[in-house]
Order: C-alpha cells, then structure tokens, then sequence
C-alpha cells in the first residue's frame, strides 16, 4: 500500500499523568478502508489513546498526523472538523430533543457541515443506515439502549468523518443486540468507511478487524493480523495475567 493509503498515524505517541504513563512511545498507522481493533486488558491505555487521536487530551510527546497533518498540537473541536470522530462509552445525549434533532447535532459541529434541507436529508440516510428511521421523532427516554447507540452513532456518521473511533460501542448489549451492533459495524465497514475499535467483545474483533494493535500497561506489544495476534502468546499472557498464563 502507498504512503497515500494511510490516514491516521501515531509516533512516539506518550501520555504522562503526574508520574503514571498512561501510554508509551505508542506507534501503529490506520489505512484506509481498514478496521483496526485496539484491544488489551481494562487499564491498559486504549481510551487514552482514542482520547489523545480524538484531541480531548494532548499528547506529552510524540505526534499524531491525520493524511500527513500533524493534528496532536489541536484542540479537540478542530480534529472533529477534519474528520475525526469518535462515540464514547458513555451516550450523551440531549434528552429534551428528537431523534432526528440529536442527529442534526453532529450534521452541525462534524467535518462535513451541512444546514437547512441537505443536513435533514443527511440525518434520514443516516437514520436508515442504522436502522431507526422509524424513530426520528422519538425521544431519547422512550429508546432501547442499543437504540440511544444508534442514534450516537448516526450523529457522528452524518459529519461524513474520515476516521471513526468506537470506544467499546457494544459494550453492555445483550446477545441479540450485540449481534443487530456487530452487523451494523459490518456495514459501516462494507461502505469502506476507516474504524479503529476499542472493544473488549473478541467475537467482534475476530468478525470486524483487519488488523488488531494490543497494548498492554500503556505499550504496544503486538500488532498484526486479527489471527495471528490473537494467538500470539504473550498476547494471551496479557490477557490472562501471569499467574494463569
């Protein structure tokens, strides 16, 4: 793949609070079209580091390009803008407005701003996409919970991002949800749209992922083939801590 196919890059990527390292000296690139899965015990520095892609911290050394753009040294509003999104664990949501408005939300503030009648239609293909189109002008109080995550994943997807970061999105579905979520990532996945998936479900990485990045106290410790890492066995040790591995 040539230099052009690589749309988010970490190096040396360090985030130090007080004395603790939350992330070290990380370094994995994301090409396009490719999902990467960013998997490794609770605490080892995965939300960090979509926090750090996404802005919302800064880095403490080390840098961040999005196509070849240093985005490290921006604020979190500005990195939305060229086209890095992410959900979070938590949904926020605005309670006191529509499906369809909370949509509309992200048609405003994401890299791809659209007004008026062309943001409407982008939040109904949205809406579609996820599946809820029936419920745009449902509020938030009367949805399921897979449903407020769909609703937070369509206002981030009408912003037309370039990168799309999942901060364990299926966490707390039941099985059948779960699998209505993995397939929904299929899709998004299918429309060539480029993912990194913080996920701790290994039924959705092995089914999603291209490729997974594994950390483990803050460092990169294998990176590769969904497969082939999974079988890695000091990924297994990570994952299984040393008395059991």
């Amino acid at each position: 793949m040539g230099e052009s196919s690589t749309v988010l890059s970490l190096r040396g990527a360090t985030k130090r609070f007080g004395g603790l390292v939350a992330v070290n000296e990380l370094d994995f690139d994301v090409t396009e079209h490719e999902v990467l899965g960013l998997i490794g015990p609770n605490g080892s520095g995965k939300s960090t580091t979509l926090n750090l892609i996404s802005g919302s911290l800064r880095v403490s050394e080390g840098e961040i390009l999005l196509r070849d753009q240093l985005i490290s040294d921006l604020p979190a509003q500005k990195i939305a803008r060229k086209g890095v999104a992410r959900t979070f664990q938590l949904v926020r949501m605005l309670p006191s407005m529509s499906v369809m408005e909370n949509v509309m939300a992200g048609a405003v503030f994401g890299h791809r701003r659209r007004w008026g009648r062309e943001a409407e239609r982008q939040v109904m293909k949205m809406l579609e996409l996820v599946g809820l189109e029936r419920r745009a002008a449902a509020r938030p109080s009367e949805l399921t919970y897979i449903d407020t995550k769909r609703v937070e994943l369509a206002r981030v997807l009408v912003g037309d991002p370039k990168v799309l970061l999942l901060d364990e999105w299926l966490a707390g579905l039941n099985p059948t949800e779960l699998e209505e979520g993995i397939a929904l990532i299929k899709r998004l996945r299918e429309e060539g749209r480029t993912i990194v998936l913080v996920e701790h479900v290994m039924d959705a990485i092995r089914s999603l992922c291209d490729r997974c990045v594994v950390m483990s106290s803050g460092r990169k410790i294998a990176e590769g083939p969904t497969a082939q890492v999974l079988s890695d066995p000091e990924v297994i040790r990570a994952y299984l801590g040393e008395d059991d591995a």
